[in-house]
C-alpha cells in the first residue's frame, strides 16, 4: 500500500490485454502515476506497432514485474522505451488529454452522470478515461472537461478492471476498433 495501488494497475493491465485463450489486438494503455517520488509518470503499454505486429508477450504473472521495471527505467527528461511497445516518460494527465484532443480523437470520460454507453454511437479509435478507487483529481477534471464526452456504464460502482471489461464488451458489441 505504501507504494500505491499497483494491484489496481495490474488488474487493469490484465483486463486490457488478455481475453480467454488470446491477447487483444490494437490496445494502447496509458497509465498515470502521481505517487512519490517525482510524479507524474506516464506509462504507455501497447501490443501493436505501425505494422500490426503484436508486442505484448508477457504472461499474467509477469504484469507486476513489468510495471516495476518500467518505473525503475525512467530517465529524467526522456521518453524511454523499456521493452518493445512499453514506454515511460514524465507527462501530466491533462497534457496527455490535450494532445489527444488536438489530434481530433474522441475522448470519453466515465462519469456516473454521463450518457448511457449503450445508447450512444462510439466513434472508431476511441479513448476512454477512468480512474482508480479515488477517481480522477478534481483539478485535472477541470482542465479536461471541455475536451471529453461523459459516458456512464450505470449506477453501480465497479472496480477499475471491471469498468474496462464493460467498455471492451460494448466496443466488441458495436464492432469498434
Amino acid at each position: 500500500m505504501s507504494a500505491g495501488r499497483l494491484d489496481i494497475v495490474c488488474h487493469v493491465l490484465i483486463m486490457a490485454f488478455f481475453v480467454s485463450n488470446a491477447i487483444r489486438r490494437d490496445i494502447k494503455l496509458n497509465l498515470f502515476f502521481y505517487g512519490p517520488p517525482d510524479p507524474p509518470k506516464h506509462l504507455i503499454i501497447m501490443n501493436t506497432d505501425k505494422t500490426g505486429k503484436n508486442f505484448v508477450t508477457i504472461s499474467k504473472k509477469d504484469v507486476g514485474g513489468l510495471i516495476k521495471r518500467m518505473l525503475f527505467k525512467y530517465k529524467k527528461g526522456k521518453k524511454v522505451e523499456v521493452f518493445p511497445g512499453c514506454f515511460i516518460e514524465k507527462k501530466t494527465f491533462a497534457n496527455f488529454v490535450e494532445e489527444i484532443s488536438n489530434q481530433g480523437r474522441v475522448i470519453y470520460l466515465l462519469d456516473s452522470k454521463g450518457k448511457d454507453i449503450r445508447k450512444i454511437k462510439i466513434e472508431n479509435n476511441p479513448i476512454f478515461i477512468f480512474g482508480d478507487h479515488e477517481g480522477i483529481p478534481k483539478q485535472e477534471l477541470k482542465k479536461i472537461k471541455k475536451m471529453v464526452k461523459k459516458v456512464s456504464i450505470g449506477n453501480i460502482k465497479y472496480f477499475s478492471s471491471q469498468v474496462l471489461t464493460v467498455i471492451q464488451n460494448e466496443l466488441d458489441r458495436q464492432e469498434i476498433i
